[in-house]
């Protein structure tokens, strides 16, 4: 019986979808992934990267960001900037997400993480949740990170972005171990938000985070730059861009 000739091929491993794809006309294809969806500090950070085939050849060790070591996702977010299509990060506050909730910021994220690029994909992959209102036909993939490279890049770009920003609340807010576990609930993290009660960046609707007051402080670190206005949810954030074929642009701190 012949194949599906749409249908994706594992020995293409991770490209099998966007080579499936654009088997049927449907390239270059955009992967939205984001970071920080389980942290009960700092941002949510929601990025959006283009990708065609032969730009997922070129990036070296291509992974979901959480299989990788920190020194790998940083050679790979390298090798993603260099080689997408284009790239586009938005950062989303603690504060949006105390007031609107976690997941309609993270839809809303999605959202304006699309919308920033400004080449327009033939199609779109989105970790785990569906999207709709993008303008492009997209599919919602069951840990999308692992099996397509779209996906898999837009987590390294989301993490790597955050990872960077957590090390600078790191040292301003040292007495909260941001810098190791990036805001994440861990027993150390648990002890400090015991002893010192909740910085200004904690995310106060998480049950793990104890009430009180809160000193005035930043939000996060790096400038804000207006984002494009999509349906949905207004987030206050919207970072950076990667340029249509040659992505010179770079994440906050780098």
């Amino acid at each position: 019986m012949a194949a599906f000739p749409y249908a994706p091929r594992r020995s293409a491993g991770l490209a099998a979808y966007e080579n499936a794809l654009a088997r049927a006309g449907l390239a270059p294809v955009a992967g939205i992934d984001e970071a920080g969806r389980g942290a009960c500090a700092g941002p949510l950070v929601v990025a959006a990267v283009v990708l065609d085939t032969g730009g997922i050849k070129r990036i070296r060790g291509l992974a979901d960001s959480k299989l990788l070591t920190a020194a790998a996702r940083e050679d790979v977010y390298a090798g993603v900037v260099r080689h997408a299509v284009e790239w586009h990060v938005t950062v989303i506050p603690h504060t949006d997400i105390d007031a609107l909730g976690l997941h309609v910021c993270n839809i809303a994220g999605m959202r304006r993480a699309f919308a920033g690029l400004a080449a327009r994909p033939a199609y779109v992959l989105t970790d785990g949740f569906p999207v709709s209102g993008l303008g492009a036909p997209s599919l919602a993939m069951w840990k999308g990170d692992r099996v397509a490279a779209s996906v898999a890049a837009a987590s390294v770009v989301a993490k790597v972005t955050r990872d960077r920003m957590m090390r600078e609340l790191d040292e301003r807010y040292p007495e909260y171990g941001f810098g190791r576990h990036k805001g994440y609930v861990t027993e150390e993290h648990l002890r400090a938000l015991a002893e010192h009660g909740p910085s200004p960046v904690h995310r106060r609707s998480f049950r793990c985070v104890p009430g009180g007051p809160v000193v005035p402080g930043p939000v996060v670190p790096g400038p804000v730059v207006p984002g494009p206005v999509v349906p949905g949810p207004v987030v206050t954030a919207s970072v950076v861009a990667g340029p249509v074929v040659a992505a010179t642009a770079r994440a906050e701190g780098e």
